[in-house]
């Protein structure tokens, strides 16, 4: 083990329990709600009306309800879209997404009681036998699988090609996705899964080379949001991504 290859380890452990423990980090979110189930447009604990409309959101307020964005107070129809910057509720943030057409608003809030009762990130320390070589082979075009989620719903997700490498003497593959940027996004699972680590975790590896070569590394395997909060709607693993080892590296568990 360098100490370079630790150090960079840590460095990365703290960023990542800094970042998950920020004011509006996973940690924060307290409600995803899907307008479709609420039907008059009301969401709990939250003013104003909220009605899909086309490829946004339309939401009416008055002044009172407190409801600002961009500093500014919203009053009368706000037509929102996925892109648009939080609301602001107080200290509250509340963000619009969409997925599969469905539309939802998500409700972060600094004082909820997961941010106030987190105590860190167990994490395996870095281990030199878990970064391995990996080789990356696209599809000849992308393809979608519908995978259970976290919240219960079934959906889509996107792969891009197979990762293979090699643990301790022997052959893995992993079907990932590919990011904008280029980079992997694994979702997988592993015999140590429900026992000594979470349910599944993520695995993002760096964009291969021209050659398909990038570096399969779990230690820096990921807990996914849906561990900090109930309400996000992570992915389980794809068919075939669940490993038949045990990774006993990169994050395990919250404290």
């Amino acid at each position: 083990m360098t100490s370079d290859a630790f150090d960079a380890w840590k460095q990365w452990h703290e960023e990542r329990v800094e970042s998950v423990s920020a004011p509006y980090g996973p940690l924060s979110l307290t409600g995803t709600y899907w307008l479709e189930d609420y039907p008059d447009g009301r969401l709990p604990d939250i003013p104003g009306t909220w009605r899909t409309d086309g490829d946004g959101v339309l939401l009416t307020a008055d002044e009172a309800d407190g409801l600002t964005l961009d500093g500014r107070p919203v009053s009368g129809e706000t037509r929102l879209t996925a892109a648009a910057g939080p609301l602001a509720l107080g200290e509250r943030q509340l963000v619009v997404l969409v997925r599969e057409g469905v539309w939802g608003v998500r409700d972060f809030d600094p004082a909820s009681e997961a941010r106030r009762a987190f105590r860190g990130i167990e994490a395996t320390p870095y281990d030199p036998r878990w970064s391995v070589p990996g080789r990356f082979t696209p599809y000849d075009e992308d393809r979608t699988v519908r995978v259970p989620n976290a919240d219960g719903r079934e959906r889509g997700l996107g792969l891009g090609g197979e990762l293979a490498f090699t643990l301790d003497g022997r052959d893995h593959t992993l079907r990932v996705t590919v990011e904008a940027d280029g980079s992997l996004w694994a979702v997988f699972g592993d015999t140590t899964n429900g026992t000594s680590s979470f349910r599944f975790r993520f695995l993002r590896p760096a964009a291969p080379d021209a050659e398909g070569r990038t570096t399969v590394d779990f230690n820096r395997a990921l807990l996914p949001p849906c561990a900090f909060a109930d309400h996000f709607i992570c992915p389980f693993p794809p068919p075939g991504n669940t490993l038949d080892a045990a990774v006993e590296a990169g994050e395990r568990n919250l404290l």
